[in-house]
């Protein structure tokens, strides 16, 4: 075990004391490192949309009151994706080894997760469509943000160096979230949602019943 793992990441100082500071009026942020870039820039787009999760991630947290246990995940996950955030905000010259960050034990931990939650599931005969309740709908908005984080992190990694641990930490995240999804749905007794191509008008319109004359 490394001394940082060993004493934990350090304390952040933060004194937040404006919220707007006008500084992005012309399109451009800063990073950790004071460094100003455009806010198109794919690194902005990587943690802007690690935030975007995070946020949905609270919203489904709020959902799952009933459920304590998947509650107390989700909250953990939610400081996992700032951490991840924070260090996608700071270039990697910029990093203090201190810094708090995603590492092996994070994805393993959603591996026992994912493995525990999924043992008591029925096994799938279809794809599962999103809803059936409100939370397992927003678990799965979670999960395609979560992909869409990792694409975009795949591309930052084609040009700039990524930790590989923040990649596979948001491909693990997103399993996750689908086997959280169905935990929940049969958790509260809700009856998923399955795929049905033959529900498609198309279809419909070749049944004569469902043809009006």
């Amino acid at each position: 075990m490394s001394n940082q793992e060993a004493s934990g990441f350090g304390t952040p100082r933060i004194s937040i004391t404006r919220v707007y500071t006008r500084t992005g009026d012309a399109g451009q942020t800063g990073l950790a490192g004071g460094q100003r870039v455009p806010k198109h820039d794919l690194r902005i787009e990587a943690f802007g949309t690690v935030d975007e999760l995070n946020s949905f991630i609270g919203l489904a947290r709020d959902s799952a009151s009933r459920l304590p246990e998947l509650s107390a995940i989700l909250l953990r996950v939610q400081h996992e994706l700032f951490n991840l955030g924070a260090i996608l905000a700071t270039l990697p010259e910029d990093i203090h080894p201190k810094q708090a960050r995603i590492t092996a034990a994070e994805t393993e931990q959603l591996e026992r997760e994912i493995d525990a939650m999924n043992e008591g599931l029925p096994a799938l005969r279809s794809f599962v469509l999103p809803g059936g309740s409100r939370l397992n709908a927003e678990l799965h908005v979670c999960r395609t943000i979560c992909r869409r984080a990792e694409r975009i992190l795949v591309e930052l990694a084609s040009h700039a160096a990524v930790d590989e641990a923040s990649l596979k930490y948001l491909n693990r995240l997103s399993d996750a979230l689908f086997v959280w999804s169905r935990w929940a749905s049969h958790q509260m007794g809700v009856p998923e949602v399955l795929w049905d191509p033959n529900s498609a008008s198309s279809q419909n319109s070749l049944n004569p019943q469902t043809q009006n004359g």
